[in-house]
């Protein structure tokens, strides 16, 4: 009897032996397949980005966490449209925009991306360079330049596959500020309130706070960068010249929608926890005007503990070596493509001369910038307007070039993505008529 039981227990177990097994190469394929989306999402999440989330949860507490809710499924929706369009066309999104459309438009968008992007690093490098203080007690000045020379060097030198390598074991410090979150012990019952069931306030702040970070979670910078990156992926696979590239199967369309939906939920879930942190400690506390990141890491000291504070600024410095060289890499990509020069992180500077000239005229741009003693808060207001004015226009163009079948061929939109992306839109109108 005892020997028929154990006869009957051994095919169960390897039954389940078998499923953990297909399990785990499922999700070793998964993350093997994860790439340009899941960067793009977690370098969404920038040190800039950071400052406007803290603001938010400092100012008005759990009230903008609802926005989390809205802003995932539009920009994976806008995203994954450009994924779609360098995976499928072959091309850069400037590069398609100089085929289809004029010139002058083109030029205009690609110098309004490198202005904004370039003070985008100067802040961004600012607050990796003020994190570092808070951690080792230096002066700030100081970390500005090397932190310049260490981008610039991993750009210029290191090849695509292990700079994306490099940017894939980074989003793991995005989790500081979920660790961060739970050290802050916020009343759970009034998280999941006020996240499911917010109340919506008319005040211009609580507007003016809104509309920041809507426009933080879509930024022009981002479309050029993921359709640049899928078309670095084909390359690295040598699918060297765009005939090569064009076109897509459903699997490769499936991967770009996994990896683009995987990394904005990061990117969300990155988000939600910095205006809960702040949410749960520095607005119970009254400490309201919070301006900056750093302010907020140094506010977080007294109420959740050195280990809340260490985190946030650890989590400032590894999101800048994420945002910094996606600002300068799309800043070039998109310079690069318009002017129709040789192009690509994975080419040697010999060879690209022009596109690393960019990279680097940008990352030198940013840290004068830093140095000239402009208000950060004056220069990312400053950005965010370049941005409100540019996402409008662009995310139109986008939608026309997803639904083009010269472009797209069989995989132009469907009915949702044109959905969520019309609804983008109106989203990003907000700011040219509050900034």
């Amino acid at each position: 009897m005892k020997e028929n039981d154990e006869a009957k227990i051994q095919p169960t177990q390897v039954a389940i032996e078998r499923r953990g097994l297909k399990l785990l190469s499922s999700a070793r394929y998964f993350f093997r397949n994860l790439g340009p989306g899941l960067i793009t999402g977690a370098a969404d999440d920038d040190p800039s980005g950071i400052s406007t989330y803290s603001t938010a949860g400092a100012s008005f507490g759990y009230g903008m966490l609802w926005t989390a809710l809205l802003s995932l499924p539009l920009m994976t929706a806008v995203q994954l449209m450009c994924a779609r369009i360098g995976l499928v066309s072959g091309r850069g999104l400037a590069s398609v925009l100089r085929r289809f459309y004029p010139r002058s438009l083109l030029w205009f968008a690609c110098s309004l991306v490198f202005i904004a992007n370039t003070v985008n690093i100067a802040a961004d490098l600012g607050g990796m360079a003020e994190a570092a203080e808070l951690l080792t007690g230096l002066p700030s000045f100081i970390f500005v330049p090397i932190f310049t020379a260490i981008i610039l060097l991993l750009l210029i030198f290191a090849s695509y596959r292990n700079i994306a390598r490099i940017f894939k074991w980074l989003t793991l410090v995005l989790f500081a500020y979920v660790g961060s979150a739970f050290l802050a012990h916020p009343q759970w019952s009034e998280v999941i309130r006020a996240t499911l069931l917010p109340k919506i306030s008319l005040d211009s702040g609580y507007l003016m706070t809104l509309v920041a970070i809507l426009g933080t979670t879509i930024s022009p910078y981002l479309f050029f960068w993921q359709a640049a990156e899928e078309v670095e992926e084909e390359k690295s696979m040598g699918r060297k010249t765009v005939g090569q590239r064009m076109g897509a199967s459903r699997k490769e369309l499936k991967n770009a929608r996994n990896d683009v939906v995987f990394g904005m939920s990061i990117s969300v879930i990155v988000f939600y926890f910095i205006i809960l942190t702040t949410g749960a400690t520095l607005y119970k506390a009254g400490l309201r005007d919070i301006q900056t990141a750093r302010e907020a890491a140094e506010a977080l000291r007294p109420l959740a503990g050195d280990a809340a504070y260490i985190l946030f600024a650890i989590g400032l410095i590894g999101t800048g070596f994420l945002g910094v060289p996606v600002l300068a890499g799309s800043a070039a990509y998109a310079i690069s493509e318009a002017g129709a020069w040789r192009s690509g992180i994975n080419e040697k500077p010999r060879m690209a001369k022009k596109f690393y000239s960019v990279v680097a005229f940008s990352m030198f741009a940013g840290m004068a910038l830093e140095y000239s003693g402009v208000n950060a808060i004056k220069m990312l207001f400053t950005a965010a307007v370049v941005n409100g004015l540019l996402a409008p226009p662009l995310l139109v163009i986008i939608m026309m070039i997803s639904n083009n079948p010269k472009v797209m061929g069989e995989h132009v939109n469907g009915r949702m993505l044109n959905l969520l992306g019309a609804l983008a839109i109106p989203r990003h109108r907000a700011p040219q008529s509050l900034l």
